[in-house]
């Protein structure tokens, strides 16, 4: 706040494609998709147009209850035909944030309706991040989104990202009759682009067998051919009893989200009557978002940017690893999904006292954005990005880096 209190704001007027444009007439190359959402880019008309058409029919109404709408239907059922979990259902929500409390609700009252109400004991990993709403800001991965708000959701623990031992020594020292799920992204998106060590999900998922403790998978960022295919996680093979998605499902146009939820866990709410699921949100199901949804997932298949995302992902890691010799860079990490991280050394960030916001502004004041955390800078372009503007990206970073390098 007291960044946008000292200075003036950075106001976008207008964007297209991968391009940005503020209120001076200056362009940008969006360099994180927004928020790592806009997968299909800026400006599809086809997207607008049909939420007029929607609105122009029907605005929205609530799908509580027995109610519902058409979009919200067909949507609901388009996801559950693609996604890796046996005998889906779907609960739609307005947001990434939204989602992951509904799914940790539902894993907790899941084992309440079991007759084991003593498994809320929710784990998550290292860098991991899962909205900043009460359960996610509970088991987020950075400690700085969680400091300063005292005492938050109880029963939660965090584990190292890449490590199945310090996962079962968690699960054993909680007790796995007091655990009732484990969070992780396909890939470790806002803590830093951390992608899974192999085998790794392949033993998640036996672990979480073996102990009877839900796997959620949040595929916020990595879902809709950030990773080249759904929700990221088909990469590895496993499948999840639930998938948390946002984001590209919509590209961003409107706000969406939801949970799909395999069959065995809905089964005692969906199947028994008398435990219903006492959890929603006001615009869940909005007919307008879903049709925009909609619109997108048709420009994803139509364009085929799952196949295209392959592609851009290996010409991504080509060119930031160029990056990997310079001074002021300890590690690039990419190679797994649109996306990757350019890390600072140890002595840039310390001893030199270079902050990762000035390399941030350096790379904005050339025409590109990009998203900085504490110890990195990340990258996630639209997947419509072609390979001169990842060549700019890239070549504009090392600018910012090497003006930044000389100030200090």
């Amino acid at each position: 706040m007291n960044t946008v209190a000292q200075g003036p704001k950075f106001v976008v007027s207008r964007a297209e494609g991968a391009w940005l444009w503020d209120d001076s007439g200056d362009r940008y190359l969006d360099g994180t998709a927004s928020l790592w959402y806009c997968n299909v880019g800026h400006g599809r008309t086809e997207i607008a147009d049909a939420v007029h058409r929607q609105l122009s029919t029907l605005d929205a109404y609530t799908v509580y209850g027995d109610f519902a709408n058409a979009p919200a239907l067909e949507l609901s059922e388009r996801l559950a035909s693609h996604a890796p979990v046996a005998d889906p259902r779907v609960i739609l929500t307005c947001g990434g944030g939204e989602s992951i409390d509904t799914a940790a609700k539902l894993a907790r009252q899941y084992w309440a309706v079991q007759g084991q109400s003593e498994r809320v004991h929710l784990i998550s990993r290292t860098g991991g991040y899962h909205g900043l709403h009460g359960f996610g800001t509970s088991i987020i991965g950075m400690e700085r989104f969680r400091s300063g708000y005292g005492r938050l959701i109880e029963d939660t623990s965090v584990v190292p990202h890449n490590s199945l031992e310090a996962l079962e020594e968690e699960i054993l020292r909680v007790g796995p009759d007091r655990v009732a799920a484990f969070f992780a992204e396909p890939v470790i998106g806002a803590g830093g682009v951390h992608a899974p060590a192999p085998g790794y999900f392949e033993g998640v998922a036996e672990l979480c067998r073996r102990y009877g403790i839900l796997f959620v998978v949040d595929s916020v960022i990595c879902g809709f051919a950030r990773m080249g295919n759904w929700f990221g996680i088909e990469r590895f093979g496993v499948c999840p009893d639930m998938i948390v998605f946002a984001k590209g499902v919509s590209s961003g146009y409107l706000p969406l989200g939801g949970v799909i939820v395999s069959g065995a866990i809905a089964e005692p709410f969906w199947d028994r009557p008398g435990n219903p699921f006492v959890h929603g949100t006001t615009y869940a199901g909005h007919p307008s978002c879903c049709v925009a949804a909609m619109a997108n997932l048709d420009i994803l298949e139509r364009e085929d940017l799952f196949t295209v995302s392959l592609e851009i992902e290996t010409q991504l890691d080509a060119a930031v690893r160029t990056l990997a010799d310079h001074p002021l860079v300890a590690e690039v990490r990419s190679g797994v999904g649109v996306m990757a991280a350019v890390e600072l050394t140890a002595e840039a960030l310390g001893e030199r006292g270079i902050t990762t916001a000035e390399i941030f502004a350096e790379a904005r004041a050339r025409g590109v954005i990009l998203r900085a955390i504490p110890n990195a800078l990340l990258i996630s372009p639209p997947l419509i990005v072609t390979w001169e503007q990842i060549d700019h990206l890239v070549s504009t970073l090392r600018s910012a880096l090497d003006a930044v390098a000389q100030r200090h």
